[in-house]
Order: structure tokens, then C-alpha cells, then sequence
């Protein structure tokens, strides 16, 4: 297939484009700059340029391919404020993809997110699909807003279009991970001590970019339309553990922290730390044949390329 990708240069991106060239697919990356272009065209993919708010150019993009998975979101957008403005924008793009795809059977894989879904139980894959996407006299915020958008997506498969939805964890961790656990380490570095919110039981999914990657492909190829499915390697870490492996590595306390001094101390990823979403990705695996095959969010923690001078 010719799979127009956005984020295709990203965390996840990055390993999706050489999962779907090792598999004969043919990609076209979205890139809204020239570094972005440059390492599409290192590995030898297409390169599309703008970004998510040229609807038109993604539009035109989606219907020359035979198939589009969708990555990108605004979180620099999301996490400094304006997380509605970043769901706002996403909701744009995928009519977009919609509009261009009506019709023609093709896949269109969206990522969106397990945080949040049903808070305090695992969830599973039949979660969360409550939200009635075209209720525009109810409008949800934040991350249900997000989860909005995943229902969108799901619909479109009445209009011919292969849709699926991949969720994905809170960490979605590897060799070179910018996000949540290199956070939580740069924290600890800076604090002096490894925290965690409150007595440190929420529970975190995980999963290896690699393994991500993989399943991305593996919906492309295969899921049938309307298809939720969960990239959730590791269903439940708590994040005390995590704490206590950063600690050691450190060589730091590891201490409980106020859920109301959570913002203060952990910046911006403190909102999170309370959440308590473990989740099964049973359905998934039995549907597609998914098998994570990384290690697990600690072990990958208990490696160490996280606590390097560069890391955090």
C-alpha cells in the first residue's frame, strides 16, 4: 500500500515507517518542517509538507494513498493549556481524512489515548464508547474530548471507510523516550527525590514503541472496520514502583507527594500521576495475533538508558 502517515517523524512515527517499508508498504510522511523532511528522506520515505491545521493538504494526501494512519496531535498545545484546542484541531483533520476516504474501503488508523476511560478498573477494548461524537449541544472537554474523536473515527466506518482506533498508554517507552518516564527522571534529578502522587497506587499501562509499531501496522493491514483496539503491553504498572526503580538508579528517596503539591513539584505531568487507568488488550491480541514482544516498562526502566547524563 502507499499510507499517507502524520507524525510520521515522531516517537512512534519514527519506528512506524520502517515497521511499513520492511513490509513492502510505501509511506508518505506528513512533515511541517525541514528537519521533519530530512529524516523521511533519510530512511527513504515520501514527504508530504504542512501540518495539521492545512486541512485541504491532508485531504489531498489521504486521497491519493491507499491507506492513512494518523499519529500527530498538538501536545505541546494540549500540555501548556489549550488541551481543547489541540482536540479541536485533531477532530479537523480526521473529517478531513474522512471526506477523502468515503466510499472507498480504505484503511484509516487513528491513535488516541487509554488514560481516562473508565478510572479505577481495567479497561478493556468494549470501554468507553459513550460519547456520541456528532452532540454538538454537549460538548466534552479534555480527554474524553479526545476520545470524542476516536468515536468520530469509528462511525466514518458507515461511510466506507476501514476505521480503527488504536489506544495507546500513558508511556509508550523505549531507548530514547521523550516523554512521561524521562520526565519523571528529570524531576528526580532536579528535586532530589523520586516521587510519586499520593500512596503511589494508580496504575499505569505501558507499552515498547516497537510493539506499538507493530500494531499500528498489523490494523493497517488487517483490523476489521470499526475496530478498537488497545496497544497496551504492560496492563498495569504502579507508579510507586516506577519511582522506587528511578530512586535506585538515582540513588535517591523515593517519596510520596501531596496529590495537591503534585502540579508544583512534577510540572506539568503532575495532573497525571493520580490517574489509575490499567487496561487489557485481551481483544486485541486475539483479533489481530499481537504479541508484545519488548520488555515491560520496568525491566526497559531497569536497563538504564534512561538515567544516562543526556536522558531527562
Amino acid at each position: 500500500m502507499r499510507v499517507f502517515v502524520t507524525g510520521a517523524s515522531g516517537w512512534i512515527g519514527s519506528s512506524l515507517v520502517p515497521e511499513l517499508m520492511g513490509a513492502g508498504h510505501q509511506v508518505v510522511g506528513l512533515a511541517r518542517s525541514d528537519a521533519s523532511a530530512d529524516a523521511l528522506t533519510a530512511v527513504g520515505a515520501g514527504v508530504h509538507r504542512g501540518s495539521l491545521d492545512d486541512v485541504d493538504g491532508l485531504r489531498s494526501a489521504a486521497a491519493a494513498s491507499d491507506g492513512v494512519i494518523h499519529l500527530a496531535f498538538k501536545h505541546e498545545m494540549a500540555f501548556s493549556g489549550d488541551f481543547d484546542g489541540a482536540v479541536q484541531a485533531d477532530r479537523r483533520a480526521v473529517e478531513a481524512f474522512g471526506e477523502a476516504l468515503a466510499g472507498s474501503d480504505r484503511p484509516f488508523v487513528l491513535a488516541s489515548g487509554l488514560a481516562g476511560l473508565v478510572p479505577g478498573r481495567v479497561s478493556t477494548e468494549e470501554d468507553g464508547h459513550d460519547i456520541d461524537p456528532y452532540d454538538t449541544a454537549n460538548p466534552v472537554s479534555g480527554p474524553r474530548g479526545r476520545h470524542a474523536t476516536a468515536q468520530l473515527t469509528l462511525a466514518l466506518a458507515s461511510r466506507g471507510i476501514r476505521t480503527s482506533v488504536v489506544r495507546l498508554p500513558p508511556t509508550v517507552y523505549g531507548a530514547g523516550d521523550p516523554g512521561f518516564m524521562a520526565t519523571l527522571v528529570g524531576v528526580a534529578r532536579k528535586t532530589g527525590v523520586s516521587g510519586y502522587v499520593g500512596d503511589g497506587t494508580a496504575r499505569w499501562p505501558g507499552v515498547h514503541r516497537l510493539d506499538a509499531a507493530h500494531l499500528f501496522r498489523l490494523a493497517l493491514e488487517g483490523a476489521p472496520a470499526g475496530s478498537t483496539l488497545h496497544a497496551a503491553g504492560d496492563e498495569g504498572v504502579a507508579l510507586r514502583v516506577v519511582a522506587e526503580v528511578i530512586g535506585r538508579h538515582l540513588d535517591l528517596p523515593t517519596v510520596s507527594i501531596a496529590p495537591d503539591e503534585a502540579g508544583p513539584h512534577f510540572g506539568w505531568v503532575g495532573p497525571f500521576l493520580g490517574l489509575d487507568c490499567p487496561s487489557s488488550s485481551r481483544i486485541t491480541r486475539e483479533l489481530l495475533g499481537w504479541q508484545p514482544t519488548r520488555p515491560g516498562l520496568i525491566d526497559d526502566l531497569e536497563t538504564g538508558h534512561y538515567f544516562h547524563t543526556s536522558a531527562g
